[in-house]
Order: structure tokens, then C-alpha cells, then sequence
């Protein structure tokens, strides 16, 4: 309910100064077990919002009475939506991962606008979270996903989701029908073992085998409906549930897809994937859906997937003018902009300043769940920020995570969210010098914690034997013990940072004041701009020592 409350205050603030949302800014990865170092599945989830408070969600398990109904309100605006029957056993859910290690992410890419249902009940928000309360594998989730908006109805616009358990890894497309049509249409495609995936605010599945359950489930009128409405029409086998539902723009092409590419590019250099796609360039290939990648991906491999620029390619945001004279790989919105009724825009990139909390899941068959299942969870800036293991059995979340601590419109030392935006913000003004300052503690703390995890998950093997309680207990008070530690030495490192670099100086290992200047390139760029008005003349009476 504070949940609740706290976002509703939050979309009266924001309607009241008329201000524009782009919900339409996440970044999904999909890594299967056969394409994991480790055995495990993994998916991520930038949720980006320029409105969007980070923090750690946490819902108990339940029993409820039988013919009970749960409310349900939009997770974007808290607005009341209406019933749906709740079930009579829902399971805890921490952030994003359940007690099963069922995980899901999701990214908007809004499709046909004539297909949201301004009366249906369930947004993809609530569909999200009751699916992990109710699903012990993803295959069942995507079921239940799919029996929800049959009954009540899809509110949200069109959607890709990632959804994993232990074993599998699955991807999914969703959209509304409309005001006249109750209902959603969706394709889900499991990702082949040994294959990683990835969706960022563009629809994915194009065509899609229409007789193999164990590997594709769809609804019935998928391409039925299609056809009644012209979106398609042509032999069923050809049916593209991506060009019928989500038609590509430039945008869909140069902010979504690329980040697809970018990440595809990393983990499998030697298919050269060309950028003419990504570009708009007439005839270029669509990427495929999966691509294998050259090695097996650790977690930490996954969490530099995140940290990505597009460095080293023709996008790369930390160079050209806009990253100014510290290569900030940043651009202030908005995303397109104007000169002279020309349009132009800014790159968009996976990492990006906006973003209200992000995480890897690590999901493993081997391990008992309470020990199997790890949340790496992060508030703010992917390429800033620190991960830190939230297991899926832990019952108390860290205050400087949880929600009610602070809200996005309340400053507050406690809260991991405002703690890392102060760092980051601060980091912005001198970005090539300070993200080294903030990197070393960032690799020092994540890598503090990988180097730990097969000895800390050792003893609570050991003492799930005895009792999984005691397991549960001893990795609850492990993650809390990391979060504190962890927003203790970001607050640290904050102000450190204005210690080292006050009024535009930069103090040396021994403390004294240094005035480093620009880049030497960025005077460049000034006298080009410039001429001879900046250039220095010396006068009859100056010394040639001046």
C-alpha cells in the first residue's frame, strides 16, 4: 500500500508540471544455462525512467481465503484499475525473482496505439509481479500471463518480457486488442540452450514455429486477429509477430535495436554483425532473434554487458561534441531535438543516466532455491553503480533499499538511490577523471563479493542440511551486511570526490591543489571554433618570461 500511495503522489506531481514520460527505456538480456560459465540462467533489467525511484520490492508468500480478490492498481500511476480473483497460495517474490527462482524483466515498445484497452484490468506492471507470486517455472508463468489478460483484460501497450527459471529461458511479445476486442495476443519463444538473446524497447519475434509446444506457445488468435484487422496477409508460416503488431520506425531501429546489436556484437565479434540495420539502411538484414555467443558468459561478464556506450564502434557516445571535454557518455534529454525545423538526435545507449534500478539473476538448478537464487541488484547508472547479491529466500530487505525509506521526491543519506545519484551527478561535471576514482571502489566491492560467494554459499549448504531457516537467516543477514557496507562506501567515495575535485582542481596523491586544465584536444576544438579571439598578445612592455 505505501507502494502504492508513494507512486500516486508521484504522477500528481508530475501531471500538475506537465511533464513528459518516456516509460519506453529498458534493456533486457537473456543468457541460457548452456551459455552461462557457470551453468545457470541469467536475465537482466535496466528499468529506466526519468521518474522512477529505485528501490528493492519485496512481497511475503500468503495463503488467502478461498473466493478472496486482489485490487489492482497501475504500477506506473497507482491509478485503480479493479478486481481479479486471487489464488489461495502466493509465494514470496524478492524484486524480481521469486522463491523459485522464477525471474522476469520486461521492456515497452508501445506498438499499435489503436490496440490499448483503456477498460481492461491488468497492466503489465501487476501482470509481472502476481505472475512471480503465483509461478513456480516460466513456462507456467507465461500460461498464467497469458489466462490474465484473457480474463481480464491487457491495460499496458505492447510488451517483450524476459522470463527464466532454472532451466529455461524464455521470450515473450505481448499487446492489447483493444477497447473492442477483451484480451491480449502474444508469442513466447523458448531461447535455445546454449544461445543468449536480448529485447530493448522494440518487439523481437518475428516469424515462429506454429506446431512445437515444448519450444513456442501463442495465443490461439495470434494471427487470426492479425488478419481481421490488415495487419497481415499472407501465408500463416510467414506471419511476423513483430512487423504485424510493431511495424519498425527509425527510432525502433537507432534507440532499441541498437542496443540489441551492441550487445551482440560484444559477445560474438567474429559474425562482424553490421551496423546498416541499426542505421536504417535500405535492405539491411533484421538481427536474429538468438545468436550464440563465442564463450560462456560469467555474471560479471553480464554485468559489463550493462556498462556499454557503444564503445568502440561508429556510435560510440564518449566521443564527438556532446560528450565535452571529459567524454561524458551521457546526453541530456530530450532524445531528439531540433535546429533550423531539422530533426536531429542523441545515441541510446544501454547505460544511461536515468536509470532507477537495474539487476542480473542468477538462477541455478544445482542448488537448493533458498541458496540457488541470487538477485544482483542496483540502483542508478549501470556503468556507476553496484551490484550486490539479494537472495531469493531473504524475508527482510536492506532499509537503504526498501521501500519507504525514501521516495523520489525526498532526498534522504539513508537511501542507496539517493547516495549513488549524488556520486554519479557529481561525476557528470569531470566524467573521464572521476568514473576512474569511482571504478576502482565499484571493482573492488563487486569483486569483493564474487570472490566470497562459493565460501559464504558453502556454509549455507552446510546449514540447509540442518535447516533451511537457518539458511535462509544466514544469507538475509549476508546481503544486508553488503548493502550497508556498500552505501557506507559510496557516501564515502561522494564526498571524497568533492574533496579531489573541488572548484575544477585535482588534488594529487599528496593533497596539493593541481589545475590539470582541459584536454588537449578540447582547446583544439575551442581555437577552431574561435580563431585568434582567445589568442594571447603579448604587449611592448611584456617580458618574454611572461
Amino acid at each position: 500500500m505505501i507502494r502504492i500511495i508513494i507512486r500516486a503522489m508521484i504522477v500528481l506531481l508530475i501531471l500538475a508540471f506537465a511533464v513528459d514520460i518516456n516509460i519506453m527505456a529498458c534493456t533486457n538480456f537473456l543468457i541460457t544455462r548452456g551459455a552461462s560459465a557457470d551453468g545457470c540462467t541469467m536475465i537482466t533489467y535496466a528499468a529506466d525512467s526519468h521518474v522512477l525511484y529505485g528501490e528493492l520490492y519485496y512481497t511475503p508468500a500468503a495463503r488467502h481465503i478461498k473466493g478472496s480478490y486482489l485490487d489492482i492498481y497501475e504500477w506506473d500511476t497507482g491509478k485503480y484499475l479493479g478486481k481479479i480473483k486471487q489464488v489461495e497460495q502466493t509465494f514470496s517474490v524478492v524484486g524480481n525473482i521469486n522463491e523459485y527462482q522464477v525471474a522476469i524483466g520486461e521492456t515497452t515498445y508501445g506498438g499499435r496505439k489503436e490496440l490499448k484497452d483503456p477498460k481492461a484490468i491488468m497492466d503489465y506492471g501487476s501482470l509481472m509481479y502476481i505472475m512471480l507470486q503465483r509461478a513456480r517455472t516460466a513456462r507456467e508463468g507465461i500460461l498464467i500471463i497469458g489466462d490474465l489478460v484473457k480474463k481480464y483484460g491487457y491495460y499496458s501497450s505492447g510488451e517483450s518480457l524476459s522470463i527464466s527459471d532454472k532451466n529455461e529461458v524464455w521470450i515473450m511479445d505481448i499487446i492489447s486488442k483493444g477497447p473492442d476486442n477483451k484480451g491480449a495476443v502474444w508469442v513466447a519463444r523458448r531461447i535455445p540452450d546454449g544461445y543468449i538473446s536480448a529485447h530493448a524497447n522494440q518487439s523481437r519475434i518475428r516469424q515462429f514455429p506454429l506446431n512445437d509446444k515444448k519450444n513456442c506457445l501463442y495465443a490461439e488468435d495470434v494471427i487470426s486477429f492479425a488478419r481481421e484487422k490488415g495487419y497481415f496477409n499472407g501465408k500463416d508460416e510467414d506471419f511476423s509477430f513483430a512487423d504485424a503488431y510493431a511495424p519498425l520506425d527509425f527510432g525502433a531501429l537507432r534507440f532499441c535495436e541498437a542496443r540489441v546489436w551492441s550487445m551482440f556484437r560484444r559477445v560474438a565479434p567474429t559474425l562482424n554483425l553490421s551496423s546498416d540495420y541499426i542505421k536504417g539502411v535500405d535492405g539491411a538484414q533484421p538481427m536474429p532473434l538468438w545468436i550464440k555467443p563465442e564463450k560462456k558468459l560469467s555474471v560479471r561478464d553480464v554485468m559489463e554487458l550493462m556498462r556499454d556506450h557503444f564503445e568502440g564502434t561508429e556510435l560510440d557516445m564518449n566521443k564527438g561534441l556532446g560528450a565535452g571535454p571529459y567524454k561524458l557518455p551521457y546526453r541530456w534529454r530530450p532524445l531528439t531535438w531540433k535546429v533550423d525545423d531539422v530533426e536531429y538526435f542523441n545515441e541510446r545507449a544501454t547505460s544511461t543516466q536515468q536509470t532507477g534500478f537495474s539487476f542480473v539473476t542468477q538462477s541455478r538448478a544445482w542448488m537448493p532455491d533458498e541458496v540457488g537464487g541470487i538477485l544482483w541488484f542496483s540502483v542508478d547508472d549501470t556503468y556507476s553503480t553496484v551490484y550486490i547479491p539479494m537472495y531469493c529466500s531473504m524475508r527482510i530487505i536492506p532499509k537503504a533499499y526498501a521501500v519507504g525509506t525514501a521516495d523520489f521526491n525526498h532526498f534522504s543519506w539513508d537511501a542507496a538511490f539517493w547516495v549513488f545519484n549524488f556520486v554519479s551527478n557529481y561525476a557528470y561535471s569531470r566524467y573521464s577523471d572521476m568514473i576512474q576514482d569511482i571504478q576502482k571502489v565499484q571493482r573492488q566491492l563487486e569483486g569483493g563479493f564474487m570472490a566470497n560467494q562459493p565460501e559464504i554459499e558453502k556454509s549455507a549448504l552446510e546449514l540447509y542440511k540442518k535447516s533451511p531457516q537457518m539458511a535462509r537467516e544466514y544469507l538475509n543477514e549476508y546481503s544486508i551486511g553488503l548493502a550497508e557496507q556498500t552505501v557506507k562506501s559510496w557516501k564515502k567515495l561522494g564526498e571524497f570526490l568533492v574533496f579531489k575535485y573541488l572548484d575544477g582542481n585535482v588534488k594529487d596523491e599528496l593533497n596539493k591543489v593541481k589545475h590539470p586544465g582541459y584536454p588537449q584536444d578540447w582547446y583544439r576544438r575551442i581555437v577552431e571554433e574561435s580563431g585568434d579571439f582567445f589568442k594571447y598578445k603579448k604587449m611592448k612592455t611584456e617580458k618574454d618570461s611572461h
